[in-house]
This record gives C-alpha cells, sequence and structure tokens, in this order.
C-alpha cells in the first residue's frame, strides 16, 4: 500500500472521533456560554470596564491589574483574573512537564524546556511597553499588550535560554507597541477595521525587523540543532487512532489552541485560562472582553472556530504533525462577535470563514520564511489579512 493511500484511509478513520470531540466541546462551550449569559448585570463583584479603564492612570493596582490583563488580551478577555488562571495552569503544566507526570498534557512551549525564559522575557517586554507608554491611558485604550505575544518569546524559541537572549527579545520586543498605535491611527480607525488587524500586523513587521537586526548582533548565536529522534518519529507515525482516542485527542487539541498565541500550547495553561475568565464573568459580566457582555459568545466561537479547523486541516496533525487552528481564535472569530454583537449568524460565519481561510494565508508566508525567522510570523500576517477581509464581508449578510 502506498504512503498517500495509508495516510487517506487514517484520516477517513479519524474523523467520525475528531467530529465526535468537537461536537462534545463545542457544546459544553454552547451550554457554558448560556449559563454565564444568564449571569445578571450590575453585579458588583468587580468594577464595570469603563470605570476600570478609567481608574488605571492614577491607581496603581489598577494600573497592576492592566498590566496582567495584557497577558489575555490576545484573546480579547483583557481580566486579570483570566490572567492569574492563566499563569497558575501554566505553572501547573510546566512542573508536570519537568516532573514527567503522565497527565502532564501537551509539552508545555512545544517541548522546548524554555517556558520560564520566554515567560521571563515575554514579562518584560510586557513591562516595559507600559512602562514607556501607558502614560497614553488616560486618553482610553491603548495596545500596551502587543510585545507579550510575539517578539520576545519568539526571539528565545529561535536563539534558546540565556539572559543576553531574554533581554534582547524583552528590549526590541517594544517597538510593537508604538507600531500597533500608528497603524491604529492610520489605517485601521480610517478603514473603520477591528484594531485586531492593527496590533497584528504590528507583530508581523516588529518580528521581522527584529529578527533581520538579531543577525548583526554579536551575542545572538544560533543554537545547534538537536538531531530528531527517528525511533520517536516511527512510532507516531505508525500509531493507529481509535475512535475513543481521536474523540479525547479532538476535545484535547481545542482547549490546546486556546493558548497557541502564548506559545504555551498547553491543556492546563488553557484551563486555567478559561476557569479564570468564567469566575471574571461571575463577578462582573460586564468587565471581561472591554465591557461588551459578549464573553460568553466569543468563547463559545473561538471553541467552534478552533474545532472546525481541526477538522478540515486534520490531516496536518497526523504523526505528530500541526496546523495554525489557533489563528482565528484569536483574530477573525472574536473580532467578529465584537462587531455584529449577540449575532448568532454573524458568530457562526465568523467561526467558520476564519478556521477555513487563516491556515491558507499562514502556511505559505511561513513556509517561505528564512530559518531564523519564528514560522509564527505566517500566522500574525494571517490574522490581519483574514480579518480585515472576513468581518466587514459578514457585514454584508447579516
Amino acid at each position: 500500500m502506498s504512503r498517500s493511500v495509508a495516510t487517506r484511509e487514517r484520516e477517513e478513520l479519524a474523523l467520525p472521533g475528531l467530529l465526535l470531540g468537537g461536537a462534545l466541546v463545542v457544546g459544553a462551550f454552547g451550554a457554558m456560554a448560556a449559563a454565564l449569559s444568564a449571569v445578571p448585570t450590575g453585579n458588583q463583584g468587580i468594577a464595570d470596564y469603563p470605570e476600570w479603564l478609567a481608574a488605571v492612570p492614577d491607581d496603581l493596582v489598577t494600573r497592576l491589574q492592566w498590566v496582567l490583563g495584557d497577558i489575555t488580551e490576545p484573546q480579547f478577555y483583557k481580566s486579570w483574573i483570566a490572567s492569574l488562571g492563566l499563569l497558575v495552569g501554566a505553572t501547573v503544566g510546566w512542573w508536570a512537564f519537568r516532573t514527567k507526570k503522565r497527565w502532564a498534557g501537551e509539552p508545555i512551549a512545544y517541548g522546548s524546556g524554555l517556558w520560564p525564559w520566554m515567560l521571563g522575557a515575554a514579562g518584560t517586554s510586557l513591562l516595559l511597553s507600559n512602562l514607556l507608554f501607558a502614560g497614553r491611558l488616560a486618553d482610553g485604550w491603548q495596545p500596551t499588550f502587543v510585545p507579550f505575544v510575539c517578539v520576545a518569546p519568539a526571539v528565545v524559541l529561535i536563539y534558546g535560554r540565556g539572559w543576553s537572549t531574554l533581554l534582547t527579545g524583552a528590549t526590541l520586543g517594544v517597538v510593537t507597541t508604538p507600531l500597533a498605535m500608528l497603524l491604529i491611527d492610520v489605517v485601521t480607525v480610517p478603514l473603520e477595521l477591528p484594531a485586531v488587524v492593527a496590533n497584528t500586523a504590528s507583530m508581523s513587521i516588529g518580528t521581522a525587523a527584529v529578527f533581520v537586526l538579531c543577525r548583526f548582533l554579536p551575542w545572538m548565536t544560533l543554537p545547534v540543532a538537536a538531531p530528531e529522534s527517528q525511533e520517536e518519529t516511527a512510532a507516531a507515525e505508525t500509531k493507529a487512532p481509535t475512535l475513543v482516542s481521536d474523540t479525547v485527542w479532538m476535545v484535547r487539541r481545542v482547549i490546546t489552541d486556546f493558548t497557541e498565541t502564548q506559545f504555551y500550547a498547553n491543556e492546563w495553561a488553557s484551563l486555567g485560562l478559561i476557569a479564570g475568565a468564567v469566575v471574571t464573568t461571575l463577578l462582573n459580566p460586564e468587565f471581561a472582553s472591554y465591557g461588551s457582555g459578549l464573553l460568553p459568545q466569543i468563547m463559545l466561537a473561538q471553541a467552534l472556530t478552533s474545532a472546525v479547523g481541526i477538522v478540515l486541516w486534520r490531516h496536518l496533525y497526523r504523526g505528530g504533525g500541526w496546523a495554525p487552528t489557533y489563528i482565528s481564535l484569536v483574530s477573525v472569530t472574536p473580532a467578529t462577535v465584537l462587531a455584529y454583537g449577540d449575532s448568532s449568524l454573524a458568530l457562526v460565519l465568523g467561526a467558520v470563514a476564519g478556521a477555513v481561510l487563516c491556515p491558507v494565508i499562514a502556511r505559505p508566508v511561513s513556509n517561505a520564511l528564512p530559518h531564523d525567522f519564528h514560522p509564527f510570523i505566517g500566522n500574525t500576517v494571517s490574522m490581519a489579512v483574514a480579518t480585515s477581509i472576513i468581518v466587514p464581508v459578514i457585514g454584508l449578510v447579516v
């Protein structure tokens, strides 16, 4: 039997389990969204978002909450409680990975062993971004979160551990914040596009520029790649899926997609994030997601776009592979929900269109990048392009 035929048959066998797993996880998020939508507004466990934002420039505690909230802004949550949940979950995932627990889930930070260095670099870059540019918060929201999910962790993943790498990535990553501000002022606001288009475009441009600059910095040297284990690769390629294993894998894969954008890609990190988002909504439905009250719908749409994308691109996951199915989860889908509110049609259209289009744009760009550029740049390019296309087009339908 040829390899192509064998692969095709394995995909067909995998589909029922993936569909079942997708139905289960989307159904669970749907039930959660329904329950959270029933939480009465006016619950003042924490302040409403506008009140909180207004206090940020002058109150130290609120400013620290803003910095923490930046960590989950890429998911459109902007909740310091969800950020704490994410960090706690990631710490659990890291400890379980280091101690080789069977329940560790997907190896955090792609099994690189670099999660503490990535967190240190990203956190330092985030602090610098806020120190330098949070003065503009008196005028309203600012994209201070951008460096946390682009240059700094990507530089660590490419160049490895070490204080020089950490500080270089953290310092150079700050350039993405003013770039995002500029693009918002001259591109997305005039064209009436979601701000995520400018934010992700700044990630793409800024990260590419930093990787070019790193070539000329004498202390930035690429590590020698470890040889791939043929034994592990063979095991991954020959492991036969079952209905149960594919169902479980599908549920886990959707959950994992929730923290791909932070480069964590771990179930425990994602569960901490989701738990924190739920707690935020229970305390005050008018806080997270910029006070829109749409966090439950955003989370449901995110689970849906991930599940649809995984089913569509399932062949890329076989044999230990990977597909950028998280892209729509942090761009097209939440931007669509925020743009069109409670429209169920917009939610479904945004989730499905993002799942279909985002990997199509991302993969060729990522594959064309030089070896010393992190391939996530293709994903952020896709976020900017797909969002600028899909969100306005949906407006012609709903």
